[in-house]
């Protein structure tokens, strides 16, 4: 991986983004597409486009969402503690003991999860699941008005962000989901244009909101009117212990992105992914899903009167969690494998059934 591009994923996995409060990692995005696309526009939603023209009337769209699950501050009680809601799908668990930053108009406020000690709780609590509501975040304040002085209810929070290198190639983050596929569709957009001119017309998009209902993906599709479409997220890997490769797939990490097959994607854009992978020597591992994803491909493959739209995933183990655990190369090859699909667009393709 080139070192620079390697330096801005490490840029986007430390910057904040939970879904609603993307601003500082999309004007990362607006930074990055100005010295490459053509435009770069951000609509009222908060997606971030950027476009290169190309000939004839295929118009390629590649999304990636920017947005991370995350909390939000709900309440302070007469003590200075702070309860949350979520923003997106948390597992509780997950949360204790996990050092947060509550990201204030005033600057970033670290922070601690917490909840009362195992030597504390009855025995009906040891069974139970924990619940959002019996958690709570110390950021050392002494009173409710203290910790008002910097904190606000609607804060956004994430946990700690902090990347971090594993043995072979792997690395592990807070929101590899999606800051990966995001990393993806960017790049894979400056590879296609460095490659000289390009067959069509190319679009790239920092969705918003995708883990609250895939609402940027909905927006800025409509907004650029795709003729096909491609959507880059994380997958779950199932190479790591208790998951059934039965029900669940057989995905690993290290052996390149997952190309998906269903009903969410159209045949035609599957089939040029999977020759692409081969012409240019690029391992891809197949994936069945037998229903409306929940990606943006969903939200693509719906837009005005239907796109064709592919999904090409990251193998990822622990979504959803403080060390969600990818590939370096995956990502690496995700992006040759789309630069050379939107090269390939020549001429007009008739993408119906």
């Amino acid at each position: 991986m080139d070192p620079s591009a390697r330096e801005f994923l490490w840029s986007l996995l430390h910057t904040p983004s939970p879904s609603g409060y993307e601003e500082p990692v999309q004007k990362l995005v607006r930074d990055y597409l100005a010295g490459v696309a053509e435009t770069v526009t951000t609509d009222s939603h908060g997606n971030v486009v950027g476009s290169k023209t190309g000939p004839g009337s295929t118009r390629m769209l590649l999304a990636g969402h920017c947005d991370q699950i995350g909390l939000i501050v709900q309440y302070i009680d007469a003590d200075g503690f702070i309860s949350v809601q979520p923003i997106g799908g948390w597992d509780p668990i997950q949360l204790i003991g996990a050092r947060v930053t509550i990201w204030t108009a005033g600057g970033p406020v670290p922070g601690v999860m917490s909840r009362k000690p195992i030597h504390l709780l009855t025995d009906e609590e040891r069974k139970a699941v924990p619940k959002m509501k019996d958690l709570w975040i110390d950021i050392g304040a002494t009173d409710k008005a203290d910790c008002e002085s910097v904190i606000r209810v609607g804060d956004a929070i994430t946990l700690e962000l902090k990347a971090q290198e594993l043995r072979n190639g792997r690395a592990c983050s807070v929101a590899m989901d999606d800051k990966v596929g995001l990393w993806v569709v960017l790049e894979a957009f400056r590879r296609a244009v460095a490659a000289g001119p390009l067959p069509c017309s190319l679009f790239v998009a920092s969705t918003v909101q995708e883990e609250i209902g895939l609402r940027g993906a909905k927006t800025s599709a409509h907004g650029v009117d795709p003729t096909v479409a491609i959507a880059v997220d994380v997958t779950h890997a199932t190479d790591c212990p208790t998951i059934d490769k039965k029900s669940e797939g057989d995905v690993a990490l290290g052996k390149g992105p997952s190309v998906a097959r269903g009903p969410n994607m159209n045949r035609h854009v599957v089939d040029r992914l999977v020759a692409a992978a081969k012409e240019k020597d690029i391992p891809v591992q197949l994936l069945a899903i037998g229903r409306a994803t929940p990606t943006d491909a969903n939200a693509l493959q719906m837009t005005r009167s239907g796109v064709a739209t592919g999904l090409v995933g990251i193998p990822n183990r622990y979504m959803h969690s403080a060390v969600e655990t990818i590939a370096l190369d995956d990502i690496d090859r995700a992006a040759d494998l789309l630069a050379a699909f939107c090269r390939g667009l020549e001429g007009e393709i008739d993408w119906a059934p």
